[in-house]
């Protein structure tokens, strides 16, 4: 029996197809997990270029979030949810406080299960390695708040912030272990070992949260990177 050419040819098209999809498999499962769009999150890994689709799938599951903490080395609690404001907009929705991460923060840190973790992440994977840079190691981080019913900006009018479900912090600057503080209003146009600082730790921050704003951004971030996990990707 004579065989169409045409039939040869779908034959080997579908060949090829094959093979490249078994290649395509044999090449994601051979990739490091951080690099792996399929594998979960784990807070002790370090950041690769999957990272940031991996931080996606707990935001919005709060059993996966808090399997993530409770496998890493950071300590929390959980917070009790809370609704208040006029319309019930804002409250600690899947929240927890830290008590225990790479660096202690000047406050108390209590903020959605999503960003703890990538404030985790930041800390050990970002600025522990960026502190390297100064001449003394990062000590404690000094943040200027993190939950606050209000809209962005604190206008009568638009969005709500992401303050207002404690799902974003405000980080004014780093406490070194020999006393001296590096901050963002200060340090951020110094041209010196303080700015090339600040502005690795603002990079590295691009590569965990959804939205990075620094001095670049606008005036209101002049003293303070706004770091947060919600639905809008920025990195100012």
């Amino acid at each position: 029996m004579q065989v169409s050419p045409r039939l040869i040819v779908w034959c080997a098209v579908l060949a090829l197809l094959a093979l490249g999809v078994w290649s395509a498999v044999a090449w994601v499962r051979a990739l490091p997990p951080e690099d792996s769009p399929f594998a979960k999150l784990d807070l002790e890994r370090p950041i690769g270029w999957a990272t940031g689709m991996q931080f996606a799938r707990i935001r919005d599951d709060p059993s996966a979030c808090r399997a993530a903490l409770d496998a890493s080395l950071i300590g929390i609690e959980p917070i009790a949810e809370r609704r208040e404001g006029p319309n019930a907009q804002c409250g600690y929705i899947n929240a927890v406080v830290l008590t225990q991460s790479t660096y202690p923060y000047s406050e108390p840190v209590r903020v959605s299960c999503p960003l703890a973790a990538a404030l985790y992440a930041w800390e050990r994977e970002v600025v522990q390695p960026a502190s390297a840079l100064l001449e003394s190691p990062v000590a404690r981080i000094e943040m200027i708040g993190a939950y606050s019913c209000r809209n962005v900006y604190g206008r009568a009018e638009g969005r709500i912030s992401q303050h207002a479900t404690a799902n974003a912090i405000d980080i004014a600057g780093f406490r070194l272990a020999n006393g001296r503080v590096v901050t963002v209003e200060r340090g951020w146009a110094a041209g010196s070992a303080d700015a090339a600082f600040l502005r690795e730790v603002r990079d590295g921050a691009c590569r965990v949260f959804r939205g990075v704003l620094s001095p670049d951004y606008n005036r209101a971030h002049a003293n303070h990177f706004h770091l947060d996990m919600g639905p809008y990707d920025i990195c100012r």
